[in-house]
């Protein structure tokens, strides 16, 4: 979970509470979900939370969000920027490949030492969480007074976001005292080497250029001559990145942030060759949300004032209105800082938080119930219990999987029709790369655990019982869920006739019948791979792990594999 380090005396400032403990503010501070991990050399809190909740990555949004808990603000604030002076021109020349830029001009704001590190936590955090690594989303934090914009011809000053050949202009990175071209700081630059991947497979590099030369390099550095300082009052933020929502939700958190030190926002024009746009774009959602879906889910009656007064003091705000059906409802308005919010039920979570879940009483249900094992449990317990009993280990490993270790990696083409290689059910906004989907089958899972544990003897048989899903528009939720029971056997002499010995062993004992008529899958070599049927249905896959598959795992022993679903031992 991602961690925020927090000054607390700096936290009694910005809330305006000089009264609260520390232990006080704990306490407080796990009423908003954020929890105490200690604290760092220099004395700070460290905090971990929840990764949704992107706006408290500062102490500026932490402290925002406990001024609505203890009371001292409520409802929605939006800061009123200042009509745009500053454009950001987009060139045909930029890559395709980060296409989208936004910006924000901020001035007379205080960067003190805690202020200027709280803003660079901010930054580095946005980094690693919304903007992937810097992958969707960059930020940019220049010093405006040393910037000198183009003059255009309505007369606001002018920066060009560009492409670049990677050798054809130089400046000085942050953290150098040399020129160096785009390529040099990827060859040569700490930072560059860093973020290398990210652009070096560009035909042009992404540039930003006022009229004195280049002084931003993203996503890799910025320039030097534009460097931060606690001298700096006035503020020029730029994001680029693959995703215009994503870096507009970015720089509307870094604005709130620095709006709460004061500083007055203003607009910056954005021109792409075909469309303009104004920035930061602090326009607010709306979400309708049921007065008794409310109380359903709280466990607790409440009158339409009550709701209404638990939104404001959640820092969102509420009107009463009456749904099509005669029913009460509540539409609830959603501040421009809240990435969050994407259901009613995000909308409900606020509102116990406001109320408090300490306050909340227990009670017992209106059913009695006896709890007992579910079928597909005990199912699952007593196929565990057998594979444990033939030698294997069992494993828990993570649902989701990225592309390339789902199909590429197993010479499996996504939507083919062998087993395993059904269309994904995708995430659209993945936190990490290395978690893009639902895994399709758990052969994959099973495979990286036999890479990682190269260094362990042999042999090393392992088995899984796991969740696998793909797209199925048949399914009400367009998705079709299954259990699988996934194997395998890797040592000096793992053969195809080990796995159908097991895979037979555990047909005996369930009562069912099995063939293994053969088949061709590439994920094993032909000639040595069959079909699991079991009662007449083509359930699975079993045979030897083809060479390729166990190079491309790092694999020096023979593999033997099977894998079915649990439900044709039912």
């Amino acid at each position: 979970m991602p961690t925020v380090d927090i000054d607390p005396d700096e936290l009694r400032d910005l809330t305006g509470h000089d009264e609260k403990s520390d232990d006080e503010l704990i306490d407080d501070l796990f009423g908003l979900g954020l929890e105490f991990e200690g604290r760092t050399e220099e004395g700070e809190f460290e905090l971990e939370f929840a990764p949704d909740r992107l706006d408290r990555l500062s102490v500026e949004g932490v402290a925002r969000s406990m001024r609505y808990q203890y009371g001292d603000a409520r409802g929605v604030h939006v800061p009123s920027p200042n009509s745009p002076e500053w454009t950001i021109e987009v060139a045909e020349s930029v890559p395709d490949e980060r296409p989208y830029v936004t910006g924000a001009v901020v001035r007379d704001v205080n960067l003190d030492e805690e202020a200027l590190e709280s803003l660079i936590q901010l930054q580095e955090k946005l980094h690693a969480t919304m903007g992937r690594k810097r992958a969707k989303g960059a930020i940019g934090i220049h010093d405006l007074t040393m910037l000198k914009g183009t003059a255009a011809t309505e007369g606001n000053p002018t920066i060009q976001y560009v492409g670049v050949e990677p050798d054809e202009d130089r400046f000085v990175p942050l953290d150098s005292d040399q020129e160096m071209t785009p390529a040099d700081v990827l060859e040569d630059h700490q930072t560059g080497q860093t973020y290398a991947d990210l652009v070096s497979e560009y035909e042009r590099y992404p540039a930003i250029y006022d009229s004195i030369g280049l002084f931003s390099f993203p996503p890799v550095i910025n320039g030097r001559r534009t460097e931060v300082s606690t001298d700096s009052r006035d503020l020029f933020v730029e994001m680029t990145g693959t995703d215009q929502w994503t870096i507009d939700k970015m720089l509307n958190i870094v604005c709130y942030a620095l709006s709460a030190r004061g500083a007055t926002l203003e607009e910056v024009k954005v021109e792409y060759p075909d469309h303009e746009l104004v920035r930061p774009d602090l326009s607010m959602k709306t979400k309708t949300v049921a007065h008794d879906r409310i109380e359903t889910i709280l466990g607790i009656g409440l009158d339409p004032d009550e709701v209404i007064d638990l939104a404001e003091r959640s820092g969102l705000e509420a009107e009463k209105e009456e749904s099509e059906d005669g029913n009460l409802v509540y539409e609830v308005t959603i501040p421009p800082y809240r990435v969050d919010v994407l259901h009613p039920l995000d909308v409900i979570d606020d509102l116990g938080r406001a109320y408090g879940f300490n306050e909340l009483q227990p009670r017992y249900p209106d059913v009695g119930t006896v709890g007992g094992r579910h079928e597909r449990s005990r199912l699952e317990r007593s196929v565990r219990e057998q594979l444990v009993g033939h030698g294997f280990e069992d494993m828990l490993n993570f649902h989701m999987i990225s592309e390339e270790e789902n199909y590429d990696r197993l010479d499996v083409s996504p939507g083919g029709d062998v087993y395993g290689a059904g269309e994904a059910a995708t995430i659209k906004e993945p936190y990490s790369e290395d978690f893009t989907m639902l895994r399709t089958w758990v052969m994959p899972s099973l495979l990286m655990v036999l890479e990682r544990n190269t260094h362990r003897s042999y042999p090393q048989n392992l088995a899984e019982i796991g969740f696998a899903a793909e797209v199925d528009e048949s399914e009400n939720t367009g998705v079709a869920e299954s259990r699988r029971v996934g194997a395998v056997l890797a040592h000096h002499e793992a053969g195809y006739e080990d796995a159908k010995a097991r895979l037979q062993a555990l047909a005996r004992n369930f009562d069912v019948d099995l063939e293994t008529p053969p088949t061709d899958h590439p994920t094993f070599i032909s000639g040595r791979t069959a079909a699991v049927v079991i009662d007449g249905e083509e359930v699975g896959v079993i045979g030897e792990v083809h060479p390729k598959v166990l190079v491309e795992h790092d694999l020096e022993v023979p593999v033997s594999a099977f894998e079915f679903d649990l439900a044709a031992l039912q």
